[in-house]
């Protein structure tokens, strides 16, 4: 359950929390950091999570990192554990709690997740009791919208998204995405919708266009 993490200069000024997907780890997108082209002037933290190793039912009770259990891979739903979902929830709450605690607040934290990584986070920022500098939601969907429509905070209405999706998604298709995006919609979230001629994954265009959001994000931010 340890964390990897990555520092862009000395004493940093913001976080990026970013989490992997479903049988990865923390490793995972490590190596996208240098692609991201940040302002050299603007120290980040990058803390990388590993999931839990739980039996995940719709692999046949495979035991692998996983942030909730997935019971049905429907191609347009996802029959998922909730109480893992909170679970993981919590754990990013933590790291939040930690990186606040070494000087850096919800307002110069991102939390960046991809697929079901991207689910964890879209819930834990958009039900946060703090504005966060923004969320990047990469892949992915909300395995119950009503739970993230229904638990928004006033402070998670005002944090801004990055959302990318793959046009050629055959794993979470870009109709999940599309309906997670719609949530964002409906609580009048400003954000940024991109679709990639890609697969369940992420590519250059994408990173930098990530990149790009944010620098944009924290030259508006104050610290």
């Amino acid at each position: 359950m340890s964390e990897r993490v990555i520092e862009t200069g000395s004493d940093p000024v913001f976080t990026v929390i970013w989490l992997h997907g479903l049988g990865a780890d923390g490793s995972d997108f490590e190596p996208i950091v240098p692609y991201l082209g940040l302002d050299p002037a603007v120290p980040v933290r990058f803390v990388f999570p590993n999931a839990p190793q739980i039996p995940v039912t719709c692999n046949g009770g495979y035991v692998m990192p996983a942030w909730y259990d997935i019971i049905s891979l429907a191609p347009d739903s996802r029959e998922i554990d909730e109480d893992g979902l909170l679970a993981s929830r919590e754990r990013v709450w933590s790291l939040m709690a930690d990186e606040a605690a070494r000087g850096i607040p919800a307002a110069r934290i991102f939390l960046a997740g991809f697929s079901q990584g991207g689910a964890v986070t879209y819930l834990t920022g958009l039900t946060y009791s703090e504005p966060l500098a923004g969320i990047v939601a990469l892949s992915t969907y909300m395995p119950s919208p009503d739970q993230v429509e229904q638990g928004a905070t006033d402070a998670g209405r005002q944090t801004p998204l990055f959302i990318g999706h793959g046009t050629h998604d055959d794993v979470v298709s870009l109709t999940m995405g599309e309906i997670a995006r719609d949530v964002v919609v409906r609580l009048g979230c400003a954000f940024d919708w991109q679709t990639y001629p890609m697969g369940h994954e992420v590519c250059l265009p994408e990173i930098k266009a990530i990149g790009a959001w944010l620098n944009q994000r924290m030259a508006n931010i104050r610290y």
